[in-house]
């Protein structure tokens, strides 16, 4: 999966000015989350330059202008919101922070601005949930962020709900003795750009509280950290991979869940601490043990849902997160109906005499005593499911917002042909479809999805059956999880940015009809950690995989040394994997295949040991490709068995049965077309 760093363009300009130079120590690669297995962590949780010195070099950013939107006439402010992820990353890393430990942070961002800031004359709007008013900055006191300020000559005021007299605002004013946040100020445009600097600094502090900075952070009892790498960093990407689309929604409203939450009980906890007193008194005492007891309840309160935030602020385990469906909205299955009655549900957007006469005619059974219920929202539909029952849907564009969780047994068609019954999903990221009941059956729909985070269907447990489906995906397309059963016919899939369709371990796939095309891989095999999952059982019959940017058919394995082999089974997995030269291997013309090994792809963040082996193919021959994936499996599978029985040799079992294997791995890969394949019909990627 690929990170969000690895998706942005860089911008090649570095930006704010006042420290000298970048700092060094800083270790981009290295993660402050704590060094357990993922497992036990989501278990456990679950800113001129000649202004500032010729000593200085600083880069200098060009800065644009924008007209706030009010009824008072303000002069335009400098606009520097519209920061990319690498220009903020820069300077919080080189200028801002470096490698401070999170008790200095405050002195860093104080020293920073003392060099950076015009300590007066700039004027700037003084913003504010209740009201806005031009001011002139006289003085910036850096060590409390904050900016001596006096109204400007010509009073500029606005405000909803308190309309304000230059005489009172003076008043105010005097009483915050001319004191205001820095945060609060937005620098005016001058024409001159002698304070864009102030204006890019300010922003970089404002953004800093509003969207890296906890208030618990300084109270870490482990301050022996670089609060860079460990905290802002992971955060800095959060809310960029946020606004950029890649978190699942579910997932953002769990994490703020947890930071609200997070928030309310370090209030309850330094309320608690402060209460208590040091007073030698009996009773005092006695008050002062309950308040530890309830402290400290809210002390491991506290530590858990900082543990559970700093796990979601992994990028890594974000995505274990999403795929494990952590945050999504639990759902379990109704099972049948206590009245022990199925129910049919009709979806359509308008229902005619003529469209409930042929619903009537050939889907609604009069003949017997059987309950329908009219929906115009498919998802309400799905939703009022109870097992057994069956969602017709009639011809139509239904705009979903949200998604379809299946838990319960039931069965989904559309009336006509699946062009005319098309759902689309609205808005972004999320899956489309999760199924994980006993059985699925969904026949004669297009879904259509864009701007996904996630795959148009994931089948997480269960068997989900698809046919006569048309699929148009957007970042994957369907992914079948371990364990879980998919049988798809006669459907049309195209358009994922990744594979159309992921087969993780241990499942079992049937593929027969389908036309898979223009995707960046066609189908993705995880086959891994052999030691703890099946190779995927796989039964592809008359499909046509085209047209994909990489391979039709791609293998990812891991290039762990295999131990030795007893004979029989070596010889056997010898014949498995080098089956051309076998005298019993497909009769072929001379070159129309061949064996490629293209070593140590430089990929960032992959392992060394990493390449591909691709089998070049006639296109020509049908029956070839269906080969080399069969005999890969194959040969996965004997690996397997060996690796899963230790003492094979030892007991004198050399002799492998080919009926034994072929029947383990229950393949039967006949009759497929591969054509137009952008690196070939069939490869493997190695870890």
């Amino acid at each position: 999966m690929p990170t969000a760093d690895e998706d942005r363009q860089e911008s090649g300009e570095q930006l704010t000015a006042g420290r000298d130079g970048p700092v060094s120590g800083v270790e981009n690669s290295e993660h402050g989350s704590k060094n357990e297995p993922i497992s036990h962590q989501l278990t456990d949780c679950f800113k001129d330059e000649e202004e500032i010195g010729k000593d200085h070099d600083y880069p200098i950013k060009e800065m644009t202008s924008k007209k706030h939107v009010r009824t008072v006439e303000f002069p335009e402010v400098i606009e520097t919101t519209q920061l990319s992820y690498y220009e903020r990353y820069k300077a919080y890393q080189d200028y801002i922070l470096g490698d401070t430990k999170p008790s200095e942070v405050k002195d860093f961002i104080a020293e920073y601005l003392d060099k950076v800031l015009e300590p007066y004359g700039w004027q700037a709007i003084w913003s504010n949930d209740v009201f806005e008013v031009l001011v002139e900055i006289t003085d910036v006191v850096t060590s409390s962020l904050q900016a001596k300020v006096h109204l400007t000559e010509l009073f500029l005021y606005e405000s909803e709900t308190y309309p304000l007299s230059r005489e009172a605002m003076e008043s105010f004013l005097e009483a915050k003795e001319h004191l205001v946040p820095l945060q609060d100020l937005y620098v005016a445009v001058d024409g001159s750009g002698e304070f864009d600097q102030t204006a890019l600094a300010i922003e970089h502090i404002r953004f800093f509280y509003e969207n890296i900075w906890r208030k618990w952070d300084e109270d870490d009892d482990d301050d022996d950290y670089d609060y860079f790498v460990r905290c802002c960093e992971p955060r800095l990407k959060l809310h960029y991979d946020i606004l950029e689309d890649r978190v699942p929604t579910d997932l953002i409203a769990e994490y703020h869940r947890l930071l609200s939450k997070c928030d309310e009980t370090y209030k309850d906890f330094i309320k608690m601490r402060d209460n208590i007193t040091t007073s030698d008194s009996e009773t005092e005492s006695e008050i002062n043990n309950v308040s530890m007891v309830e402290g400290l309840k809210l002390y491991e309160e506290l530590e858990k849902l900082k543990y559970k935030l700093q796990i979601m602020e992994n990028p890594l385990y974000r995505y274990v997160l999403r795929r494990d469906g952590y945050g999504l909205p639990s759902k379990q299955a109704k099972g049948p109906r206590p009245s022990g009655e199925k129910v049919v549900h009709v979806v359509s957007k308008c229902m005619t005499i003529g469209l409930m006469q042929s619903l009537l005619k050939e889907k609604l059974n009069a003949d017997h005593v059987t309950q329908e219920q009219f929906h115009s929202d498919p998802v309400v539909a799905i939703n009022a499911c109870y097992e057994g029952d069956v969602v017709i849907i009639c011809a139509g564009h239904y705009c979903v917002n949200g998604y379809f969780r299946i838990a319960d047994s039931i069965q989904i068609e559309g009336y006509g042909l699946p062009d005319d019954v098309v759902l689309e999903k609205e808005g972004k990221g999320d899956t489309f479809v999760e199924c994980m009941a006993s059985i699925v059956k969904i026949s004669n729909l297009k879904f259509v999805q864009h701007d996904a985070t996630e795959g148009i269907l994931c089948v997480r447990q269960g068997q989900t059956v698809l046919e006569g489906c048309v699929l148009q995906c957007d970042t994957t397309g369907v992914v079948l999880r371990t364990s879980a059963e998919l049988c798809m016919k006669n459907c049309d899939l195209y358009g994922a940015k990744g594979a159309g369709l992921e087969i993780y371990p241990s499942s079992t796939c049937v593929l027969n009809g389908n036309d898979i095309h223009h995707c960046k891989e066609g189908i993705l095999i995880k086959n891994f950690m052999e030691e703890l999952y099946d190779v995927p059982k796989i039964t592809m019959m008359n499909n046509l995989v085209h047209n994909h940017e990489n391979y039709g058919v791609t293998m990812i394995k891991f290039s762990h040394p295999i131990q030795s082999l007893s004979p029989a089974l070596n010889r056997y997995v010898e014949h498995m994997e080098n089956p051309l030269n076998d005298e019993h291997s497909l009769d072929t013309n001379s070159g129309s295949h061949g064996t490629q090994d293209i070593p140590h792809l430089l990929v960032e963040h992959c392992s060394p040991n990493k390449y591909e082996q691709t089998v070049i193919l006639n296109n020509s021959d049908i029956a070839e490709c269906d080969e080399a994936v069969t005999n890969e499996l194959i040969s996965t599978s004997a690996k397997k068995m060996k690796l899963s029985r230790p003492r094979l040799g030892e007991a004198g079992d050399t002799e492998i049965n080919d009926k034994l294997i072929s029947q383990e791995i229950f393949s039967s890969i006949v009759g497929n077309h591969f054509r137009k394949n952008g690196k070939g019909s069939f490869g493997i990627v190695y870890y």
